[in-house]
């Protein structure tokens, strides 16, 4: 697995983390069980994923519940919600990544560690996404 796409799935299981926990732990408390996956290659990239994810959330969140047809981003899959939320910042805020990049790597994780609709179903939003910031 290259760096960046494990950066990308630590950026999803810390973005789950602190979905899930809210603020009783940061994402220090993550980080200091992953110090062995957190490699000098992996890291940079990690962190600004989730920092950037963490501190665009409300512009993010916008997009996915504007472009999410029939679903409220509370009733989305935690895994699916944030997969889509890095992906988004990537398109936005990360112009060395081309968009295709970063919806092919979101559909592909999204099948890895969501359910079997989760690849159609992040694809449709983030492809919706696409076409507004191309």
């Amino acid at each position: 697995m290259g760096d960046r796409r494990q950066s990308r799935e630590l950026a999803l299981q810390a973005l789950f983390f602190l979905d899930i926990n809210k603020a009783d732990q940061g994402l220090e408390a993550f980080c200091d069980e992953r110090t062995e996956e957190l490699t000098d290659n992996v890291k940079p990239f990690f962190m600004d994923l989730v920092q950037g994810v963490t501190k665009g959330m409300d512009e993010i969140d916008d997009l996915l519940n504007r472009y999410s047809k029939n679903w409220k981003l509370s009733r989305m899959p935690v895994v699916d919600r944030n997969i889509m939320r890095i992906a988004a910042f990537e398109i936005l805020k990360r112009p060395d990544i081309p968009p295709s990049v970063s919806i092919n790597e979101a559909v592909e994780i999204g099948k890895k560690y969501g359910t079997r609709d989760s690849g159609p179903f992040i694809n449709g939003i983030l492809d919706r996404i696409r076409l507004e910031f191309e």
